[in-house]
């Protein structure tokens, strides 16, 4: 009796895959082909369609074992395979562990050069690029900083939705504050980031809370590969200072995340944030969000001393691990 269906070998050629890969995927439950009477698989068309989108799906980076999503949307009558909700989740999931990735990277590179600069010049005399005798005046805290008192202005955060509010980042991009997914998200927020040879607002070091932007950014610089191992998913800065201005911080304290511009104070209005005034202008108070599917988990409200924030934080993270779901879950 002639079989009008296809051989293993033949599926293998026509989606460019072994044949090995073909078991594999029907191991998974990927790939159903029928069984003929002596025994031998008996593959169709789609099968052919599924197996040719796995292996795309694959090369982007979506394991094996996920790409099931896809496969039932195709299932269901859909005429592309991430037409479906399910896939679409699978692609953002995909898409923040590749971030996470690309974020401790760039955490690596950022020590490795920090370790160059410093080997390169111990011993000679000469100052490291990136540091100045008068970036170390920005660097060091006096010892007499008044310590900022919990006001209860920020007790209304855990538990609130983050609001429906792009923000510019120092990659050119709009961040979205309600979407930034299902992984942590530290934001710190903070009055604004001083320059060396430029004078601070007046009064500056009497302002319980002002002080120490730098030596906190620096906490965030010297932790971040620290922070994602513990579960962060994304650190951002967020101050009111323009784009222009953070530009300049990540450059000059070699920061390996992005920074959040935010000089209108959009969203110290939306979240009833605490602000203060200093030399005429509104600005953010030192606090610190932990941001989880769209909403705030924690907050870090008043933050003292800002050069050993970033180990509080650390600390967290660490005493409140989440449990990461399992592949099954993921189906």
């Amino acid at each position: 009796m002639e079989v009008n269906g296809m051989k293993i070998g033949e599926l293998a050629r026509r989606a460019d895959v072994t044949a090995k890969a073909v078991r594999y995927y029907e191991s998974l439950g990927l790939v159903t082909p029928e069984r003929l009477a002596n025994g031998y698989r008996d593959y169709a068309e789609d099968d052919v369609r599924l197996v040719r989108e796995i292996k795309a799906l694959h090369r982007l980076g979506i394991p094996v074992e996920r790409t099931r999503p896809f496969l039932e949307c195709l299932a269901a009558g859909s005429l592309y395979a991430d037409d479906c909700p399910a896939s679409l989740a699978t692609y953002r999931e995909a898409i923040d562990e590749l971030t996470e990735r690309i974020e401790a990277l760039n955490a690596r590179r950022s020590t490795l050069i920090t370790n160059l600069q410093i080997a390169a010049h111990r011993g000679s005399g000469v100052v490291p690029p990136g540091g100045t005798a008068s970036e170390d005046h920005h660097l060091a805290l006096p010892a007499d900083l008044p310590v900022p008192g919990d006001d209860g202005a920020a007790r209304h955060l855990p538990g609130t939705a983050m609001p429906p509010l792009a923000l510019p980042d120092t990659a050119g991009r709009a961040v979205r504050l309600d979407a930034l997914g299902p992984r942590r998200t530290v934001i710190y927020v903070y009055p604004l980031t001083g320059r060396p040879g430029t004078d601070l607002p007046e009064g500056w070091n009497s302002i319980p809370g002002a002080r120490g932007c730098t030596p906190e950014a620096c906490g965030f610089r010297d932790h971040f590969q620290d922070l994602l191992e513990a579960g962060a998913g994304r650190v951002y800065g967020l101050s009111s200072q323009d784009s222009d201005y953070q530009n300049e911080v990540v450059e000059r304290l070699g920061l390996p995340f992005d920074m959040l511009s935010d000089p209108a104070l959009a969203l110290a209005d939306a979240l009833g944030l605490p602000v203060f005034e200093a030399d005429g202008a509104k600005l953010f108070r030192r606090l610190t969000l932990v941001v989880r599917d769209g909403t705030v988990e924690h907050a870090f409200y008043p933050v003292f001393p800002p050069n050993e924030h970033a180990q509080q934080v650390l600390d967290w993270l660490r005493d409140n691990p989440l449990q990461r779901p399992s592949q099954d879950r993921r189906r």
